[in-house]
């Protein structure tokens, strides 16, 4: 039996029950959780001071490894600062970690995207540092749309139908892409994945699938997501 540990913004709602439905049986989740409310630049800065005390409390449990589940708080400082937050929380737990902003870099990696179109429930600040992020991972980045929230309540309660909805209006207006990308822990999306995937005939990943497929890499054990990117070998 693998214990899963996942760190994330006090906020979320959504990591915990995505990542319980495609964990395989046997596995168990254990959460530990950082202030957050408002998901900007500011808030999120302020949050990745606590990512070390929850690594240290998930240490209590010997989790088999921890996931830094925040897609902007972990790409906030750009491309190092990933890196360096998942050597910390490895090092605190004595576990594989992962933080989901490099997750999304090995996932489309893996899938050996060039050109994506990406789908976020941010507002434009966010965005802006989403951008950049990719780009400086030398991705191409043909289209971003964000919903415009800020409060992280009103982002977990948005669910897989508007994540659907979402993806197809952003691949609709970028159709030379080689993969679609939606953003962010909070945003309820991975039952809308594989549709997307056979509507468009191209991957389609989450900030929690990709956080997931990542992490039971690390651990050895096969998710339970459907999606492309889990028949890369």
């Amino acid at each position: 039996m693998s214990r899963v540990g996942i760190v994330v913004p006090s906020s979320n709602t959504t990591a915990e029950p995505e990542f319980r439905a495609a964990l395989p049986d046997g596995c168990t989740l254990h959460a530990a959780r950082m202030p957050l409310e408002d998901v900007t630049a500011e808030g999120l800065d302020a949050m990745a001071d606590g990512a070390e005390r929850a690594a240290s409390l998930l240490s209590h449990a010997s989790v088999d490894g921890v996931a830094y589940a925040c897609t902007t708080g972990s790409l906030i400082h750009g491309p190092g600062f990933d890196a360096d937050l998942e050597s910390k929380l490895s090092e605190i737990t004595g576990a594989p970690a992962v933080a989901t902003a490099l997750s999304v870099v090995r996932a489309l990696n893996a899938l050996a995207v060039n050109r994506v179109a990406v789908a976020t429930p941010y507002a434009a600040e966010l965005d802006r540092l989403e951008r950049k992020y990719l780009t400086a991972n030398d991705f191409e980045v043909v289209a971003i749309d964000g919903h415009g929230l800020v409060s992280n309540n009103e982002i977990g309660e948005l669910d897989a139908v508007d994540a659907e909805q979402h993806g197809r209006a952003v691949l609709s207006d970028a159709p030379e892409v080689d993969a679609l990308f939606v953003s962010c822990t909070n945003y309820r999306s991975i039952p809308a994945l594989a549709s997307l995937e056979a509507a468009f005939d191209i991957p389609v990943i989450s900030s929690n699938a990709a956080t997931i497929w990542d992490l039971c890499q690390r651990i050895g054990i096969q998710p339970n997501l459907h999606i492309k990117l889990t028949t890369v070998d």
